[in-house]
C-alpha cells in the first residue's frame, strides 16, 4: 500500500504542477481519500458488559451492647442460619466474649446466604465461620493465627531537660508506656524509677516488636539493657535455663538481676512523701508519733504489687489503716500495704501471691489526707526500713556454671545488635495463616 500511494501522488503532483488547474487537485484528493479508506478500520469490541456482583460484603465494628444474634438479626440474617452459625462458633469461641469496637465482617449472597463471618479476637488471633456447600447447617468455626512479624529494635535515651522520665524518654524515642514498664520491671530489683533517676542518666535497650499488616501488634521480650544510673553502669540480659518456660534477667557476669524483694510495691512512677521515722509528725493528729513505713503518693486506683512472693494473711479494714492486705514471705519476712481504696480478685486469707501481681489499688481509706500508699516491712515481728532492709537482700541464683559459656555467647551477641542504629535488626514471620 505504502508504494502504491507513493505512486498516484508522484503522477498528480505532476499534473498538478503543470495544469495547476483546480479541477485536477480536487481529483487527487478525491484519490487518495480513496486509496486510505482501502486500510482496514480497526474493529470494535462493542460496548463495555458490567456484571452485577454476586455477594455483599458488610464491614463494620461491634457496636456497644451488642451480642452476636442481635447483630447477625440486624443485618437480617435467616434465624435459623443465624442460631446454626453460633451453634458451630461455641466449641471454638464463645459467642458473649465479643467486645464493642472489634472489627467483623459478613459475606452474603444475593439471597441473604451467608457464606463467611470474621471476627477479629485479639491482636494474635481472628476468627471464621465459612459456609463450604451454601446449607444452612453445614459451617466449619475455626480461630487462626494473624501473620505477624517479630522485629528486634535498639533504642537510646537519656533523663535530660526534655526527658525527665523514663516514660518520656521512651516516648521521645516513638514507643510506649508499656515498653518503659517492662524495662522498669527489669530493673527493679536495682533502681527505684520513681527516686533514684538523675538528669544525666541514659540507657540503651533491645526488644522484640511484634508487627501484624505493618502495624504495631505488641511488645515481647527485652533481649538486652544498659542503664548508666548516677555514675553506676547495670546492665541485663535475657538468658533461658534449659528446662525453665520463661527467660530470667542476669547482669553481664551471669548474676541474677532477680530480687526476693523489689524496691518498690508499683511498676512504675510512685513519688516518695514520707519515709520510715520513729518520730514524725502526723498530718492529721498533730502530734509525734511512728511512721513504721515508707508513704508513697500516687493516684487514687493505681495498681499496688506485691513486692516478693507470699501468701495472704489478711486483707479486710483495719481502722485508721483503711482498707489493708498483709502478707506474709519467707524467711521471717511480712509486707503491709495500707489505704487502699479496693482489693484485687482473690485476695482472701491464704491466698498465693506472686511477685509482681497486683493485689490492690490506691487509695485514702482510713486516717489519711489524701490518696497514698503506706508500705510496710517487717521481719521477724519487728518493723524494718523498706528502703534499707532491700539493700542487705541477697540476688537470686547466678546461672549455673556449666551453662555459662552458651550464657556469655548470647550477652556478646546481644551487645553487638543492642549497639546497632535504633531500627528493626532482625525481621522474621513467627506466625502464619
Amino acid at each position: 500500500m505504502p508504494d502504491r500511494l507513493d505512486g498516484y501522488a508522484t503522477i498528480f503532483w505532476s499534473m498538478f504542477m503543470r495544469c495547476k488547474n483546480l479541477y485536477a487537485l480536487m481529483f487527487l484528493v478525491s484519490l487518495l481519500t480513496a486509496c486510505v479508506e482501502e486500510a482496514p478500520a480497526p474493529v470494535s469490541s462493542g460496548s463495555d458488559i458490567f456484571l452485577r456482583s454476586d455477594i455483599q460484603i458488610i464491614e463494620e465494628v461491634i457496636p456497644r451492647r451488642a451480642t452476636l444474634a442481635g447483630l447477625l438479626s440486624a443485618h437480617a440474617l435467616d434465624g435459623q442460619m443465624a442460631f446454626n452459625l453460633i451453634e458451630a462458633i461455641r466449641p471454638v469461641f464463645n459467642p458473649r466474649r465479643i467486645r464493642a469496637g472489634n472489627l467483623y465482617r459478613l459475606v452474603l449472597d444475593d439471597d441473604g446466604t451467608l457464606r463467611r463471618f470474621e471476627y477479629h479476637v485479639d491482636n494474635d488471633q481472628f476468627l471464621r465461620v465459612t459456609n463450604q456447600s451454601g446449607a444452612v447447617r453445614a459451617f466449619d468455626a475455626k480461630l487462626i493465627p494473624y501473620v505477624k512479624e517479630r522485629a528486634e529494635i535498639a533504642l537510646r535515651g537519656a533523663i535530660d531537660g526534655q526527658h525527665s522520665s523514663l516514660v518520656s524518654a521512651i516516648n521521645g524515642g516513638g514507643e510506649s508506656v508499656m515498653l518503659a514498664i517492662r524495662m522498669a520491671e527489669v530493673f527493679a530489683g536495682e533502681i527505684d524509677f520513681s527516686n533514684d533517676l538523675r538528669r544525666g542518666d541514659r540507657f540503651e535497650v533491645l526488644f522484640e516488636k511484634y508487627l501484624r499488616e505493618d502495624e504495631f501488634s505488641g511488645y515481647g521480650d527485652i533481649l538486652a539493657a544498659e542503664f548508666h544510673n548516677d555514675g553506676r553502669r547495670l546492665q541485663a540480659f535475657s538468658y533461658k535455663l534449659p528446662g525453665d518456660d520463661e527467660p530470667l534477667y542476669y547482669d553481664e557476669q551471669g548474676r541474677s538481676l532477680k530480687r526476693l524483694f523489689l524496691r518498690s510495691p508499683f511498676r512504675f512512677e510512685p513519688r516518695v512523701t514520707s519515709r520510715f521515722s520513729y518520730r514524725r509528725l502526723h498530718p492529721v493528729l498533730g502530734n509525734h508519733r511512728p511512721h513504721l513505713g515508707v508513704d508513697y503518693g500516687a493516684a487514687t486506683g493505681t495498681p499496688v504489687i506485691a513486692v516478693a512472693n507470699g501468701r495472704v494473711v489478711s486483707a479486710a479494714r483495719s481502722g485508721g489503716s483503711g482498707n489493708m492486705i498483709r502478707l506474709r514471705h519467707t524467711n521471717g519476712y511480712e509486707t503491709y500495704y495500707l489505704h487502699l481504696s479496693s482489693f484485687a480478685t482473690g485476695m482472701r486469707t491464704g491466698s498465693r501471691v506472686v511477685q509482681g501481681q497486683i493485689i490492690g489499688r490506691v487509695g485514702a481509706t482510713g486516717l489519711v489526707t489524701g490518696p497514698h500508699l503506706d508500705f510496710r516491712m517487717r521481719k521477724n515481728g519487728t518493723f524494718v526500713n523498706p528502703l534499707i532492709e532491700h539493700r542487705n537482700l541477697p540476688p537470686g541464683d547466678p546461672v549455673p556454671e556449666e551453662h555459662l559459656a552458651e550464657f556469655h555467647e548470647v550477652r556478646e551477641r546481644a551487645l553487638r545488635r543492642m549497639k546497632l542504629p535504633s531500627r528493626p535488626v532482625d525481621v522474621g514471620r513467627i506466625f502464619t495463616q
